[in-house]
């Protein structure tokens, strides 16, 4: 278990330095960066508020999660039928966060003057696909395992 605390404890200041940054970003950082928008990308000035500041929710309720996640593994409960409404939650925010992702690329590409704004959106599409498929495995290796731990626990 002390193996287990020595990344545990750091994982936690960082998830909390990554969520306080964020709630920064969210307050101070985004909403001035896109008030700054005049000429051709004022009208984009709201959208970009918006989708911003919405994917970063997304990012700060992964980050709950997984400091709930964390709780149970030193709790070495993770194997557990609560981690899976944490999972779920995890898999819930990263859906919303790429349909905003893939919104915004369908919207800004269409508006796009310059083909490199469009290719950088979808490569972080596809790369936002991968990482949500990436959990949707590791959900059901998840499974997997509690089931064999059910099963083990059954046989002992």
């Amino acid at each position: 278990m002390q193996m287990m605390d020595r990344v545990v404890v750091p994982l936690r200041v960082f998830l909390v330095l990554l969520f306080a940054g964020l709630v920064f970003a969210q307050v101070v950082s985004l909403p001035g960066q896109f008030g700054q928008l005049k000429g051709d990308g004022a009208d984009l000035r709201w959208p970009l508020t918006v989708f911003s500041i919405l994917e970063v929710v997304c990012v700060q309720v992964v980050i709950v999660c997984i400091w709930r996640l964390l709780t149970l593994v030193k709790a070495d409960r993770i194997f557990s039928e609560k981690a899976f409404g944490w999972v779920n939650v995890i898999l819930c925010a990263m859906v919303a966060g790429w349909v905003l992702l893939l919104g915004m690329t369908i919207y800004l590409s269409v508006r796009a003057d310059d083909p490199g704004l469009p290719i950088l959106l979808i490569g972080l599409v596809l790369a936002g696909g991968v990482v949500l498929l990436l959990m949707v495995v590791m959900r059901a290796l998840l499974r997997q395992a509690t089931t064999l731990q059910t099963d083990m626990e059954a046989v002992i």
